[in-house]
């Protein structure tokens, strides 16, 4: 009998949803070491979401979390975490089930690539499971200076940019107008070198941005709003995830 929540075991992990207070309080401590708050990592919205947890089989580390809000269309977008920080009039038109992936975390003792690969076949499943249409969320670069990672948003602006019908507005007091500022033709590779791992994966999926980079001071980020239409991934990469999804 398949264990309670259980997403997917491959190799020495396991991805599976949180099934006690217990998990999410070690979803948070992992949340707090990652983004370095001084306190476990918590807020209203955890209360709201399914929290997955990756763990590494033999010892019962926790390698790795998200959470996941599921939202039954674009109608239901301002109780996401992103509404806080961009303006969604256009994606709240959306119509199929959504679901906010946010608080995605490696912990920094771990740097097995497999996690990561882990981590989105779990998801695979997740979607699938509950006919998720558009996956979205806030993907952040550490440190709130845009300096280093210029080249980064450079790409985005050439590549990745949302639909305009649905690009995100500006709404947080701080942000960073990357399409609008930046001239420069990027170096590709310095841009993937500095890409966050979580946004890389992403884009190589059909993903697209906001066109600037919320400044968050409280979590010493930078994010972009970062959408994901299930429908438009490639094939070859469908096949990938659902290769990792198929468990041992």
């Amino acid at each position: 009998m398949a264990e309670p929540g259980m997403l997917l075991r491959k190799g020495r992990y396991r991805a599976r949803l949180a099934a006690a207070a217990a998990d999410v309080a070690a979803a948070q401590d992992l949340r707090a070491l990652c983004f370095q708050t001084a306190a476990a990592d918590c807020d209203a919205f955890d209360a709201a979401c399914a929290h997955m947890l990756v763990e590494d089989l033999a010892s019962g580390a926790l390698v790795c979390c998200c959470r996941l809000l599921l939202l039954e269309g674009g109608a239901e977008l301002e109780r996401s975490y992103s509404a806080q920080f961009y303006g969604l009039p256009g994606l709240q038109g959306f119509q199929g089930r959504m679901a906010e992936m946010g608080r995605f975390c490696i912990h920094p003792d771990w740097t097995d690539p497999d996690i990561l690969r882990i981590a989105w076949g779990a998801m695979a499943v997740f979607v699938d499971g509950h006919g998720v249409r558009m996956l979205f969320g806030c993907s952040s670069f550490a440190g709130t200076s845009p300096d280093r990672y210029l080249d980064a948003f450079a790409l985005l602006k050439h590549r990745h940019l949302a639909p305009v019908c649905w690009r995100p507005r500006v709404k947080a007091p701080e942000v960073f107008r990357f399409a609008a500022r930046l001239r420069r033709k990027p170096d590709a590779k310095k841009a993937m070198r500095h890409m966050p791992p979580l946004l890389r994966t992403y884009l190589m999926m059909g993903g697209w941005v906001s066109d600037h980079a919320v400044v968050d001071a409280g979590m010493n980020t930078l994010h972009v709003f970062t959408g994901l239409e299930t429908g438009a991934i490639p094939d070859a990469r469908k096949r990938l995830l659902r290769a990792v999804a198929g468990g041992e």
